[in-house]
């Protein structure tokens, strides 16, 4: 299939172009499939390390994130396409199609499932909030996606079911296709037109990007996981649609229904579900104060205030997280901090040789003898006592 000629009538008939699903280098073919993944991968870090303080992460969380990421992922992908594709995968003289990726068979349900796994793993072992890693995660999910779908328009796989809308995609095939979905063979040689899903997916994933952008920009994250919820649920709402469209879906066996579609699904509802209860949880805390109650206390969803605002930092201005500083950055708070102490060490003298014993004891007596000036009888009375014993 992915020798098809692929055309665009909305940009003309003449546009059409035939790109090629490989590059070959040094005799070794490799699949722009695997190119735009990678590239997905390394866009997700750069923006990531760029806005590691939003999430309160490190440099080395990230890059460890990655790390890890990568190979779950594709583990988690694969292993999801063959629990429905069994009979393809497992059986007699089957098992050396488990390990042929370069013919495809990956999941992005399953890259998810597998990467939030190790996740867990990593949070539980570093001891940080797993709502601040999957954070990161989603907003690296939408770059990821966004740019890996368009492997698919190289490989002319994951579109949709024909049609004849304006912006519909051409493809005329080289040989015979069958469909398995349609229960049709297409015929070589004729174009036929078919919904872009690759592309529909990408737009809706850049859309969510650029919202959830926005509003770590905007707004205060309120709890960690927040963002990585709205990922599940923005995501979630549009696989749901498009793959219902979709004609090389994965199917729950022995059945018609398709398993993305009912994961997307679920996972919209019980995303936006636990979304809209938190936001609830919270106006009714403010509400309540406001009416002059007492205070409930803190709520397991209540706003962290953001103590990178007192830095003037751009990117944790709005965040609701605590940013880690770096292991370059230590040493210089760390002379701050004593530079600090030293300056104030050195005013305290100053300000101590202000009330000596010998000021106050002058003080005193100076007070006495003016209150005995006052009194004739007093002073008399010492005179007396002083010229007897012979002071004077």
């Amino acid at each position: 299939m992915n020798t098809a000629i692929i055309s665009f009538p909305l940009f003309g008939e003449r546009f059409v172009i035939d790109p090629p699903a490989f590059i070959t280098i040094f005799g070794f073919d490799i699949y722009l499939y695997g190119l735009f993944i990678t590239a997905g991968f390394a866009a997700a870090a750069l923006y990531l390390l760029k806005r590691r303080d939003v999430f309160g992460l490190t440099k080395d969380n990230i890059l460890d994130l990655v790390i890890i990421a990568v190979p779950c992922g594709l583990v988690g992908a694969r292993l999801y396409y063959m629990l429905f594709n069994f009979e393809y995968y497992f059986g007699p003289g089957r098992w050396q199609n488990i390990i042929q990726f370069r013919e495809g068979g990956l999941a992005v349900y399953g890259g998810v499932i597998g990467g939030a796994i190790a996740f867990i793993i990593y949070a539980r072992v570093k001891k940080i909030h797993i709502g601040k890693l999957l954070d990161a995660g989603g907003f690296g999910l939408f770059i990821g996606q966004a740019l890996g779908r368009w492997g698919n328009f190289f490989n002319r796989e994951a579109y949709g079911i024909e049609t004849d809308a304006p912006w519909k995609m051409g493809l005329k095939f080289r040989r015979a296709e069958y469909i398995p979905s349609l229960n049709q063979t297409i015929p070589p040689g004729e174009t036929h037109y078919f919904h872009p899903a690759f592309l529909y997916e990408s737009l809706w994933n850049t859309a969510g990007l650029v919202l959830l952008h926005i509003i770590s920009k905007k707004w205060k994250t309120k709890y960690p996981g927040q963002y990585f919820l709205f990922y599940v649920a923005w995501y979630g709402l549009g696989r749901f649609m498009i793959e219902g469209i979709r004609i090389d879906s994965l199917f729950i066996p022995g059945t018609d229904i398709r398993v993305s579609q009912a994961l997307a699904a679920a996972s919209f509802l019980i995303a936006a579900s636990i979304l809209v209860r938190n936001h609830i949880r919270k106006t009714t805390v403010s509400v309540s104060l406001a009416e002059g109650e007492e205070d409930p206390g803190p709520a397991s969803n209540e706003t962290v205030v953001s103590e990178g605002q007192a830095a003037g930092d751009e990117d944790t201005e709005h965040s609701g997280y605590k940013p880690v500083p770096d292991a370059d950055s230590t040493e210089d708070a760390v002379i701050g901090e004593t530079s600090e102490a030293s300056e104030a060490s050195d005013e305290t003298p100053e300000e101590t040789q202000e009330d000596t014993p010998e000021e106050a004891s002058d003080e005193t007596s100076e007070d006495s003898l003016g209150k005995n000036e006052e009194n004739p009888e007093i002073i008399d009375k010492i005179d007396k006592e002083e010229t007897k014993n012979g002071t004077l």
